[in-house]
């Protein structure tokens, strides 16, 4: 799980910031010039930013300086920046007269992506898990608590959970594993193998390459100290989140594309073909202390190879570029979460997630305090965002170029590794929620509303699936 905050903006912490102070109390923020921007560094901890995050942004990466004199000696002059727009950092390099008409023109436009929000009637029929969230009978979540150091009898028997449930319950999703080995500073010349598994639903009539997909990630290892650590948050309770929705929405996805082939609108070229995808990451944990060597190893395994594997003959040519959306979720079952929106160029979609959380709250079907919202940013502006981020997961795909959206709290759960991330400190009506509101967000961007059940009045439906 993440350790680094990095900050962009001003000297001053912005609010949603300023708590982490409590669980950081030996870092120091350094400048970086490659945007403006700030970086913290925890006493685990050290990240210097390496690469920028896709092309729209400086060449190179440029040193970070731990003082102010450093700082304005390499600042960029005002005179030299360009105001922020959707997708990029707080400071660019000044733009020739046509490029910055450019880039004001594609603020006006919203993302190309098709969404549409569920009708009420679907909202109150999404089912809540149930009993398949109980900590110790739960057909989801109870086999992911257990120690999943990577490389351990543990990991493999979550593994193979994750493989009987897509065999038993979603047969038609397609199980890739990719397999790397990397040392770590606790094993030294012994390689470690890191696992990801890879789930995929794609329309019948298309071919690999010809999709884009919503790619829904979290990461099932843990920490491999202290002994016994289960990590409940970090990140069992997610990755079984996922499981849920993947189950939720698919007797949805087959009558739309059922009904897609009956009606001759399947591949006839109008519209994007759109897939969805669950990646569960090996390896985010490090093993000593968090650096960029000694973390993300599933994560910057699995970034590069996709971008290494090309498809010149397809629509999407590497398997990055065909990811529309990369939604990671991290550190969640704890009571009362705090989610701040971490980038502007997705601000859209955690809108539409906080939408999604406002609506069923007011149908009565969330079960956590309706008074303590989860994602907090809803009415901010783009503008008015923080900027900052946590280092997890998503950074290796970021560097990239890929779209992210990281729903992560800020400050992190109190039971943040420690022996105590387990089953018994979960909050499972927060656990419950998430998994709804998860389901929805997934539901809406493939556009089921028409093929899922409906409920027509306030009942809820908080029965297994």
């Amino acid at each position: 799980s993440p350790s680094t905050i990095r900050e962009a903006g001003t000297v001053g912490l912005t609010p949603w910031v300023e708590p982490l102070s409590e669980y950081f109390p030996a870092s120091t923020v350094r400048w970086c010039p490659l945007a403006g921007t700030w970086t913290r560094r925890g006493p685990e901890s050290h990240f210097d930013l390496r690469k920028p995050p896709s092309d729209t942004y400086a060449h190179t990466a440029k040193p970070c300086f731990s003082t102010d004199r450093e700082k304005q000696q390499h600042e960029p002059a005002a005179a030299d920046l360009v105001p922020a727009t959707m997708g990029l950092l707080t400071s660019l390099p000044k733009l020739p007269l046509v490029g910055s008409i450019l880039l004001v023109l594609c603020s006006l436009f919203t993302p190309a992506t098709a969404y549409t929000e569920l009708g009420d009637e679907a909202l109150r029929a999404i089912p809540s898990g149930g009993d398949s969230f109980d900590i110790h009978t739960g057909s989801l979540l109870a086999p992911i608590l257990i120690p999943r150091v990577p490389g351990t009898p543990g990991s493999a028997k979550v593994q193979q959970h994750f493989v009987d449930f897509f065999r038993a319950h979603l047969p038609e999703w397609t199980i890739e594993w990719h397999n790397s080995t990397s040392k770590t500073p606790a094993t030294g010349d012994k390689d470690i193998p890191f696992t990801n598994l890879i789930f995929r639903r794609d329309p019948p009539w298309t071919k690999d390459g010809e999709v884009e997909r919503l790619t829904l990630v979290a990461h099932y290892d843990s920490l491999v100290h202290p002994d016994g650590f289960i990590g409940a948050i970090d990140s069992a309770a997610p990755c079984a989140m996922l499981l849920h929705a993947a189950r939720s929405i698919e007797d949805a996805l087959v009558k739309k594309w059922k009904a897609m082939e009956a009606s001759g609108d399947a591949g006839n070229g109008l519209e994007e073909e759109k897939g969805i995808q669950i990646i569960l990451l090996d390896g985010e944990e490090a093993w000593v202390s968090w650096t960029d060597t000694d973390s993300l190893y599933g994560a910057r395994a699995l970034a590069q190879s996709w971008e290494s594997e090309i498809h010149p003959n397809s629509i999407y040519k590497t398997g990055l570029s065909s990811i529309s959306l990369f939604l990671l979720i991290d550190l969640l079952g704890a009571p009362n979460p705090r989610i701040p929106s971490y980038f502007a160029s997705t601000h859209w979609a955690y809108k539409k997630m906080a939408k999604i959380e406002d609506r069923m709250r007011k149908l009565g079907v969330l079960e956590s305090d309706p008074k303590r919202p989860f994602l907090v940013d809803k009415n901010k502006k783009n503008g008015g965002l923080s900027q900052g981020y946590v280092l997890d997961d998503h950074v290796p795909f970021m560097e990239r170029g890929v779209e992210i959206l990281h729903i992560i709290p800020t400050p992190f759960p109190d039971v943040w590794h420690k022996i105590t991330d387990d089953g018994d400190h979960l909050d499972l009506p927060t656990v419950r929620d998430w998994a709804r509101i998860i389901t929805v967000f997934a539901a809406e961007w493939m556009e089921v509303d028409e093929f899922l059940p409906k409920i027509a009045h306030s009942e809820t439906a908080h029965d297994e699936l």
